[in-house]
């Protein structure tokens, strides 16, 4: 684990974050089948802690620490969109909110907000476990003419995500590893 920090608000310690996880209920023991239908003892979903303000400003606190030089923040719909709002009002960095699937109406449109030719976009999301869900925000962003090199999550269930988005050119970097969640349970 590695403490945020940044002209965002001051430092969040991650063990802050492991233990609002916890305290939400986002992070639950037991039998379960994950989005990649791989089996787990361990489900993450941050989304539990999302719900809640102060959670999630704490948690904003620690990706806004993070974002570096990007232009833009993204994100895919569900689970990363308030992760990215509430990141984007404590930067001031316009955001992207990513669909899993073109509107099938309208302007058949794969993401909201707007991606100039070139902009660094830095992606947000809340878990990753092999990756699939980044790849495919990776590749709304980069034929929208956006340019991606970095990931940021919430948790890494440590699956493989990080291997993957590194052979498309990108780093993830996660506030927390499963890892970590474990070690606290204990």
């Amino acid at each position: 684990m590695v403490t945020s920090t940044g002209p965002s608000g001051g430092s969040v310690d991650p063990a802050a974050i492991v233990r609002l996880l916890l305290d939400s209920g986002a992070v639950r023991f037991g039998d379960f089948t994950l989005t990649s239908g791989q089996k787990s003892d361990v489900y993450v979903d941050v989304k539990r802690a999302w719900t809640d303000p102060g959670r999630l400003d704490t948690i904003a606190r620690a990706l806004a620490a993070r974002v570096g030089d990007a232009e833009r923040l993204a994100g895919m719909e569900l689970g990363a969109v308030p992760l990215v709002v509430a990141t984007a009002l404590r930067t001031g960095k316009p955001y992207v909110v990513l669909r899993k699937a073109p509107k099938e109406h309208g302007t058949r449109q794969a993401f909201e907000g707007e991606i100039p030719k070139d902009a660094h976009v830095l992606l947000i999301e809340d878990v990753s476990t092999t990756g699939g869900s980044s790849l495919r925000s990776i590749e709304i962003v980069r034929a929208a003419g956006g340019r991606v090199d970095r990931a940021l999550v919430v948790v890494d269930r440590e699956l493989g995500a990080r291997e993957r988005l590194a052979e498309v050119g990108v780093r993830l970097e996660p506030l927390l590893c499963l890892s970590d969640l474990r070690g606290a349970q204990r």
